[in-house]
This record gives C-alpha cells, sequence and structure tokens, in this order.
C-alpha cells in the first residue's frame, strides 16, 4: 500500500467515489459499530436507476441521507451535482468527518445535521426531498418506524432509496420502482404513489 502524509490510520478502511467530479475520492470509514458502508457495485447501480429516472439531471435535486455514515451515499449525489445534499448522522465521530471531508471536497451543496434520524424527520420544516437516502443499522426497527414519516418530506416526484437485511416490502401506498441483492442486502427505489396523484 502507498503511504501518504494523509494516510488512512491502521485498521480503517477506505472506499471511493465511483462517479460525478469527486469520482475516485477516498472516503476514510470510521470505526463506528454498525456502520456498513455502501459497496461501490451497490452505489454504482443506484446512480444507474437515478440516471434513467432523471435523465442525468441532479442540479435541481434536494437529497437527504438520513443516516449518512460515511457519507458515501450522499457524497455520490453531490459528486453528480445534486444541489442540496441534506446528511444527517449521530455519531460525533462519523459526523467530524463528514465535516473534514466535506471542507475538503469543497462540497458547498453538502450541509450535515448532528442528530437523530427521526427527530431529524419529525421536526423537518417544510423542506421537500426529490430522494431520501435510507440505509439504517440493521435488525433494529427502523423503516417500520420510518416508512409512515416519508410522505411528509417528498416532493411529488419523490423517491426513497432503501438498504434492508430483508427483502424490501413497503407499505400499502408505495411502489417498488427498482430491487436488487447484493450479498446478504436488499436495495432498492420506492416512491409513495398517492403523491403523484
Amino acid at each position: 500500500m502507498k503511504s501518504s502524509p494523509k494516510a488512512a490510520a491502521p485498521g480503517s478502511r477506505t472506499i471511493r467515489i465511483v462517479g460525478g467530479q469527486f469520482r475516485r475520492t477516498p472516503i476514510v470509514v470510521p470505526d463506528v459499530s454498525g456502520l456498513r458502508p455502501t459497496p461501490d457495485r451497490v452505489r454504482e447501480t443506484l446512480f444507474n436507476w437515478l440516471n434513467h429516472l432523471w435523465a442525468s439531471e441532479y442540479a435541481d435535486k434536494r437529497v437527504l441521507d438520513l443516516f449518512a455514515g460515511s457519507g458515501a451515499l450522499g457524497m455520490e449525489a453531490a459528486s453528480r451535482g445534486a444541489g442540496l445534499v441534506q446528511m444527517v448522522e449521530r455519531d460525533r465521530g462519523a459526523v467530524s468527518a463528514l465535516r473534514t471531508l466535506r471542507d475538503k471536497l469543497g462540497a458547498d451543496a453538502v450541509r450535515i445535521h448532528s442528530g437523530d434520524a427521526l427527530q431529524a424527520l419529525e421536526r423537518m420544516d417544510a423542506s421537500r426531498y426529490d430522494l431520501v437516502l435510507l440505509d439504517p443499522p440493521f435488525n433494529q426497527g427502523w423503516l417500520e418506524r420510518l416508512w409512515p414519516l416519508l410522505p411528509a418530506v417528498l416532493t411529488p416526484d419523490g423517491l426513497v432509496y432503501v438498504e434492508s437485511e430483508a427483502p424490501l416490502a413497503p407499505p400499502e401506498g408505495w411502489t417498488l420502482l427498482r430491487q436488487d441483492k447484493a450479498g446478504a442486502v436488499h436495495y432498492g427505489i420506492a416512491q409513495f404513489a398517492a403523491l403523484r396523484n
């Protein structure tokens, strides 16, 4: 491994942004219990889906990353030119790493909120998002708690990207537009049909 002045600490992992203006930028994965950065191949698939659904137009898109963790998903959106990427993360070490990465990249569209995902959703003002990214810790019942709150923060054509330990089964009113599986992770994009009517 090539050493550099800012080499990752021993034992830490790094991943890379896979597309856009920040492509190949390394992201150091914070040592946070339960943190599983979305693999490169899955991120590439997600953004291929979005390129198709959005005709590769990101400049007017507002993205909410509710479990930002390493920042891999939100930074991919910023790298592709999203107009706003609002990240939410409760681990202080991860928040510090996210702010350092944002500042290093000069990613002005990225805002970072230190706090709990549920509280952030419940306290959200009139903001509406075109995409909500959900990669919560597994086996803690997060999705069941979050689904009912999501329509209130989505634009009429808004999308929700989900990663889960089980096959995706959105509640009534949601349509699963795309889905796939990588290893033990199920992932897909859903849309709340009622908002479009």
